[in-house]
């Protein structure tokens, strides 16, 4: 399923949580090449966010059955005792730990804040010290998100350009948005928050503590792997609306509001990176930058154009709160750090591949 695997010894163990979602399923495919035991931490809570249709039981159940050094632990990161039990067993064997399992909207967020919280940054700490415990000299990676720059890029002097809004190519931002844009002084939605409470936390543990800590801000992560709900998922509940005839409404802006689309094979690429040649409290924001971006419209002419169709969908005036106008990731600094990466799925094959597993 992957390109361009590349053969190397075998390390000890990975630990993923949130390995039957987008990025921890995709980690698991990916590593379980790389490593004698893949570990899994999944209780399948994107059916109690977003409906039966979001499970992941049938994610784990079917890695389970193709990779026999995969291990999934039906368990809650919230949950203290579960998650130190898990890294006493393993102990120094644990090499990578990339910690996917969140509650990721920042609409359902504002239904249940608790919840939403306790997931993302309890949780989060849990995952942290349990490491620092038994594993300190672990790859530790967070998948964030660029909701922690809250609804600052909205402020920028964004253009109708037609099928989009976007920038004048004279703008700083006009290749993406960096590290340097402030977390402060915005409204970043409740799931924003507690992201970024976590983010902030991982770094800390990489500043403070001297663990090989990495945070990757992502844009809009999506692929085959994913299971797009209304609330959680752009670019593959778009895709799975218009296939199968479901009905899709679009929120705010017109539907001029612009995402740039990483596909996870890509992203876990870069995990691998970072694992190579760690660093400490490292922060990078994750993309697929202006060549994969696309407007809802866009996206809309797109598959219209790919099954010689037209698509019916509503409209609401009423933006989500917090939700990005316009973001388009800048990957200029991961890709110093690490020169060899680089973006191997265009827009155009990101959305040929979800059409196809839809």
């Amino acid at each position: 399923m992957f390109k361009n695997l590349e053969k190397m010894l075998k390390g000890k163990v990975v630990l993923i949580t949130g390995s039957g979602g987008l990025v921890g399923s995709s980690s698991v495919e990916y590593f379980s090449s790389f490593f004698s035991t893949v570990i899994g931490i999944d209780n399948d809570s994107r059916s109690y966010f977003f409906g039966d249709n979001s499970s992941t039981k049938g994610v784990t159940s079917k890695l389970e059955k193709k990779y026999p050094n995969y291990i999934n632990f039906n368990g809650d990161i919230r949950d203290k005792e579960f998650i130190e039990k898990i890294f006493i067993d393993y102990g120094t064997d644990l090499e990578l730990i990339i910690h996917a399992a969140a509650q990721p909207s920042h609409d359902w967020a504002a239904r249940e804040p608790i919840t939403d919280f306790t997931i993302n940054a309890n949780g989060t700490l849990n995952v942290l010290e349990a490491a620092r415990s038994n594993c300190p000299k672990a790859t530790f990676i967070y998948t964030s998100t660029n909701k922690v720059y809250g609804d600052l890029p909205n402020y920028l002097p964004l253009q109708d350009v037609g099928s989009r809004f976007d920038l004048d190519s004279s703008h700083p931002y006009f290749k993406g948005i960096d590290e340097e844009m402030s977390i402060d002084n915005s409204t970043h939605s409740l799931f924003g928050v507690s992201k970024l409470s976590a983010d902030l936390m991982v770094q800390e543990y990489g500043r403070y503590f001297g663990m090989n800590t990495t945070v990757f801000r992502g844009g809009c992560l999506t692929g085959s792997n994913h299971q797009g709900a209304q609330l959680h998922g752009f670019l593959s509940y778009i895709i799975k609306c218009f296939k199968h005839q479901l009905p899709y409404t679009i929120f705010g802006y017109g539907g001029k509001q612009v995402r740039d689309n990483i596909h996870s094979e890509d992203l876990v690429r870069a995990f691998h990176a970072v694992h190579q040649n760690p660093g400490k409290g490292k922060v990078y924001n994750i993309g697929g930058g202006r060549d994969n971006s696309c407007s809802i419209l866009e996206v809309i002419s797109i598959l219209e154009n790919l099954n010689n169709s037209k698509f019916v969908f509503d409209s609401s005036n009423a933006a989500r709160v917090g939700d990005h106008k316009w973001y388009i990731t800048n990957n200029a600094k991961f890709k110093t750090d690490y020169p060899t990466w680089d973006i191997e799925y265009s827009l155009p094959n990101i959305v040929l591949d979800i059409w196809e597993s839809s």
